[in-house]
Parts: C-alpha cells; structure tokens; sequence
C-alpha cells in the first residue's frame, strides 16, 4: 500500500478511523494479554511472602509461649 503523504495514509479515504482503531484495539488487547501474566504472578508472590511471614511469627509465638 502506498499513500502520497502521512495525512492520506491517516485518513485512508475515509476509512481511517475504524482501521486506526482497530490497530489500536488489537494492540490493547495484545499489551493485556502480555502484562496479565506478570501482574498475577507478582500478586500470589506477594500472597505466598504473606503467608510464610505469618507461619513464621505462628512458630515464633508458639516458642515463646504465647
């Protein structure tokens, strides 16, 4: 595809818009499906942190006597 200058590659001919937009959507889409993964794994690492430092003041309690 060739455009004879940035606005007509922009507008398309009229059907600028929903192309843009659906690069835009897609892109999106793309970037979420990337970052998810990481958001949930730092998520449950910070759960499981949690939960091994309340086993550890649980052990540290009970040898303590309280």
């Amino acid at each position: 595809m060739y455009f004879d200058s940035v606005e007509a590659a922009l507008s398309m001919a009229g059907h600028g818009g929903y192309v843009w937009s659906a690069y835009a959507i897609s892109l999106l889409v793309v970037a979420l499906i990337l970052l998810a993964p990481r958001r949930r794994q730092r998520k449950l690492l910070r759960r499981l942190a949690g939960e091994q430092k309340r086993r550890q003041q649980g052990h540290t309690a009970m040898e303590e006597g309280i």
